[in-house]
């Protein structure tokens, strides 16, 4: 691999003891560190004249990096890409949805193909089905204490003031609490397969942080059938056999001696509550999307489902005020520069359905916008009547300004037998 032809650099050299192979696509030198006496990383070291007779492939594993020919064999035990073994909660598929649900055709045109006659079928079909539904959501905008001086810091600006609201502080300091990161996809997490859990017993609370699409459905799946159903069958064992079968009644004993648990309730909470923020519904899928049932109801399908959610994207890709409303410039949001964009990952999938030049003549484009909010209402209350089906008392609600975020919908659900709890000014 040869050095990239002379361009105008920001800089003459390479900063000290860093690669000196010019990115020509990021209009830098590469900021790897080198070995002692190289010039070029090991990425860039096929640029190196000493280095010539050694060739570089790509890895077989991840081809987004290379490797030495001669070093394959000892590269591929250690690399990232490899596969690992499977932890014991890893099961496949266990919260994706019955395979034989998959309705939808193999080929299904883009939305930009469909004549203006099946577009406005479709978009009729969506306004009967949303008859009824609130599309005015509550208002429920709060924020923690911790964040207050921060907010009220004059200091900061318009940017640096949206930036604290859509942050989450991951650090949690108490000294009693245990923290287990897993590193696993929610399509095929068995949660009652933890050890911290299936051995303590302990209530799942489920928090998702803008869970893209499929991936809320999936969440869902996993806290409400996968850990719920197996731990309320065990509710129903008869008490001696869990006695016999397990210490929960004796550790249940010692929590309240502790003073820790006044009220041992007869029967626990496997899950204690929900809180979701939702987001990009045009990466729903039918087979992953828990409230197929509701769509049925409506005398929808999976057809009707896969336009609905690219559609939803109308809502979010249109003409919009910039940051904060701070100035009155009109411009269009594309995916891969969004507010949002350190919340969602692209993925490098394009969506060319969801582009403003594919709006269809007949609609403005307030119209679409509005369209596409029907979308993302509709695939959201299927989900709500998924979880009220399974005993839990489900809710949407607005959790920020739609100038901080546009996907500023929160579904929030509490078993039915739970209070909700006391909120304080």
């Amino acid at each position: 691999m040869a050095a990239s032809a002379p361009t105008p650099h920001t800089t003459d050299f390479p900063a000290e003891g860093r690669c000196s192979y010019y990115v020509e696509k990021k209009k830098r030198f590469c900021r790897m560190v080198v070995a002692a006496g190289k010039r070029f990383c090991g990425e860039h070291a096929g640029a190196a004249e000493e280095e010539n007779a050694r060739k570089r492939i790509l890895c077989p594993l991840d081809p987004k990096h290379t490797v030495y020919e001669d070093q394959l064999a000892k590269h591929l035990k250690k690399c990232n890409a490899r596969e690992k073994p499977k932890p014991d909660f890893f099961i496949q598929d266990i919260n994706a949805g019955l395979k034989d649900e998959t309705e939808i055709p193999e080929q299904l045109v883009p939305i930009s193909s469909l004549s203006e006659e099946e577009l406005e079928k479709l978009i009729k079909k969506l306004r009967k089905a949303c008859e009824g539904l609130n599309a005015t959501l509550k208002d429920q905008i709060m924020s923690h204490p911790a964040l207050h001086d921060a907010l009220n810091d004059p200091k900061n600006g318009d940017s640096a003031t949206k930036h604290l609201k859509q942050q989450v502080d991951g650090k949690h300091r108490k000294k009693n609490s245990v923290f287990e990161r897993l590193q696993i996809d929610i399509q095929h997490l068995c949660l009652n397969k933890i050890p911290l859990l299936s051995k303590e017993k302990l209530p799942v609370v489920g928090i998702g942080k803008h869970l893209c699409g499929m991936a809320t459905d999936l969440a869902l799946r996993c806290l409400v059938e996968t850990y719920a159903s197996s731990c309320e069958e065990r509710n129903e064992e008869p008490l001696a056999k869990r006695r016999k079968n397990d210490k929960t009644d004796k550790e249940i004993n010692t929590l309240t001696k502790e003073g820790n648990e006044k009220n041992v309730p007869e029967k626990w909470t496997p899950v204690a509550g929900i809180v979701i923020a939702l987001c990009c519904h045009h990466r729903c899928d039918w087979r992953h999307y828990v409230g197929k049932e509701y769509f049925r109801a409506l005398g929808l399908g999976a057809v009707e489902f896969h336009y609905f959610q690219r559609m939803s994207s109308w809502a979010t890709c249109g003409m919009r005020k910039t940051s904060l409303g701070a100035s009155d410039v009109i411009t269009k949001r594309k995916d891969k520069h969004s507010d949002d964009s350190e919340e969602h990952d692209d993925g490098e999938r394009k969506i060319p359905d969801d582009s403003t030049e594919s709006l269809p003549e007949f609609l403005t484009v307030e119209e679409k916008k509005k369209i596409g909010h029907l979308c993302k209402l509709l695939i959201d209350q299927g989900r709500v009547e998924y979880l009220q089906q399974k005993g839990f008392s489900p809710a949407l609600q607005y959790y920020t300004d739609p100038l901080v975020s546009l996907e500023n919908v929160l579904l929030t659900a509490l078993p039915n037998h739970s209070s909700p709890p006391e909120t304080t000014d």
